[in-house]
């Protein structure tokens, strides 16, 4: 788009038009061509000049709406360009750098300018829609523009602002309800006591201890023990899930430990945990997003909380397949204790990972393991043949998706179905 020539097509005709008759006045001794030749000549040196040595002040301003956009989404990119110049300036040609994994038509015309001698300067507001292609933090910026002189004959490109950093989160698919109730998968309403005595519902009586408040006292318990009695209430605890993106780089190509966006299937993989991680807030959940060892790798989102999904698709934009860690760390965590349902997002699995999930399977009320794979042909990878087998064997609901499948086709037919082979 932009030439290193530094002459507009009229600049280039007026330096040809000037070469010709400088040589026209030598041969036929006319002093007029000469005149002109010189008049030409200081024109367009005096156009270069205004561009490369009158002081030029340029600020941008750069905002994304919406400031957050997941992949496959759209983003207006809004440019305010701050100009401050002694001499007005005709119009040129702006382009603003996209990286890669966001495309869009980034070129304009760039309007003409004011002198900022009488008037304190020229703000030009520029405009274009761009499409997120690939999950990470995207660069957008720096902007270029190209500035013409005020008689249209020379030009010269600009580098103006910094880039501004873009979040692109993983796509979020809409995935079929797990069943007709929610929380009726969360092994049933748990409860807990509140030593501070608050609210009115489940009453229960207590032993009095010294320093409760007399307000809180339990006259019938008491009357009927004999003693004094305090008012202690039951609370119902929402029901937990927990969802698990194994992250062990090698069920991952090498791709994935580099950077976000490159390899496809960890990128289905990411969209599959937040997708999940999403449906099971909506039905009523407290869910904890973790990776393959047990870290979390977001806040503990509460059931209902859109603001906290919205929070795991900002974490989960830079999320990288790692080099070091296994799903053996999972068995540790959950010793001893147990959740509602339990959904392990990962890749190319072996049968020794899938024996290590199996005891698993008694710490959940619904085991659900989603392998995802590629079945193009110039990546064949996928599980080991048997491991998934081996899974639903030992009591997980089994999906192995394909990353350019319907992931929501593929959820419900295992969330429905129970443990089969779903992908397409």
């Amino acid at each position: 788009m932009f030439s290193r020539w530094p002459l507009t097509v009229r600049g280039t005709g007026a330096a040809v038009l000037a070469v010709l008759c400088l040589v026209l006045a030598q041969r036929f001794a006319l002093a007029e061509l000469l005149y002109l030749a010189v008049l030409l000549v200081l024109l367009v040196a005096g156009s270069i000049a205004t561009l490369y040595l009158v002081r030029r002040t340029e600020r941008v301003t750069r905002s994304f709406d919406p400031a957050v956009v997941p992949v496959g989404g759209e983003v207006v990119v809004g440019l305010r360009v701050e100009i401050r110049s002694a001499l007005p300036a005709a119009q040129g040609q702006w382009q603003d750098a996209l990286p890669t994994g966001v495309h869009g038509d980034a070129t304009g015309v760039f309007p003409q300018t004011t002198s900022g001698v009488r008037v304190k300067g020229h703000d030009a507001r520029l405009a274009y829609t761009a499409t997120a292609e690939r999950r990470g933090i995207r660069n957008i910026g720096p902007l270029s523009v190209v500035a013409t002189d005020p008689f249209g004959l020379a030009r010269r490109r600009r580098t103006i602002g910094r880039a501004l950093p873009l979040t692109i989160t993983p796509a979020l698919v809409e995935l079929g309800v797990l069943a007709d109730r929610s929380g009726d998968l969360g092994g049933g309403m748990h409860t807990a006591t509140d030593q501070l005595g608050q609210g009115a519902d489940n009453l229960i009586p207590r032993h009095y201890v010294p320093g409760d408040s007399m307000r809180r006292i339990h006259w019938r318990a008491s009357a009927h023990r004999d003693e004094l009695m305090m008012r202690q209430e039951e609370q119902e605890t929402t029901p937990e899930a927990v969802v698990v993106l194994d992250r062990t780089a090698a069920h991952w190509s090498v791709d994935a430990t580099r950077a976000p966006g490159t390899d496809d299937r960890f990128e289905a993989a990411v969209s599959a945990c937040l997708s999940v991680a999403a449906l099971l807030v909506r039905e009523g959940y407290t869910v904890a997003v973790l990776d393959g060892d047990g870290a979390a790798l977001s806040d503990t989102i509460d059931a209902g909380d859109t603001t906290g999904i919205e929070r795991l698709a900002i974490d989960l934009a830079t999320v990288k397949a790692r080099r070091e860690g296994s799903l053996g760390g999972l068995v540790a965590l959950f010793a001893g204790g147990a959740t509602g349902p339990l959904v392990v997002v990962t890749g190319a699995i072996s049968e020794a990972d899938a024996a290590a999930l199996t005891p698993l399977v008694h710490h959940t009320s619904l085991p659900m393991l989603l392998a995802v794979t590629s079945t193009g042909p110039l990546d064949p990878s996928g599980p080991v043949p048997g491991a998934l087998r081996h899974a639903a064997e030992t009591g997980w609901r089994v999906a192995e998706v394909d990353a350019g499948a319907d992931l929501a086709a593929a959820w419900n037919a295992v969330a429905d179905r129970g443990a089969r082979r779903a992908g397409v």
